[in-house]
């Protein structure tokens, strides 16, 4: 009896950290990205579009003036591209626009995580 409530409570607590996690992300967003990056189709004057960021091209997002350093980066936003670009953006594109960084990986994995959700 003891190891199905084990069981139960295992399960339980990984069906509910995912919601979970997706919310710690939203709220990072909100706090860290949101005065430079929209979640509409739409850019912002100070930074592009993060809805479908995961899946597209690095400098893809239409209409948006990116520097050099991330065009000439070529490649596709992955979750292992993103968590590289987040820890240190300078070193992952050096001479980008991008200055804000997210240094703890727990929060970065959020973040991610939620951005996976905003197609």
């Amino acid at each position: 009896m003891r190891t199905l409530s084990l069981a139960i409570a295992a399960l339980t607590l990984a069906l509910t950290a995912a919601p979970a996690l997706a919310q710690d992300g939203a709220a990072l967003y909100n706090s860290q990205c949101k005065s430079c990056h929209t979640l509409t189709p739409a850019n912002s004057p100070a930074g592009p579009s993060l809805k479908g960021v995961v899946g597209r091209r690095l400098g893809g997002s239409p209409g948006y003036l990116y520097s050099k350093a991330l065009v000439a980066k070529g490649g596709t936003w992955t979750e292992a591209s993103l968590d590289a670009y987040l820890t240190a953006p300078a070193t992952f594109a050096p001479g980008g626009k991008m200055f804000n960084r997210v240094a703890d990986p727990k929060a970065r994995a959020a973040l991610i995580g939620y951005l996976k959700t905003q197609r």
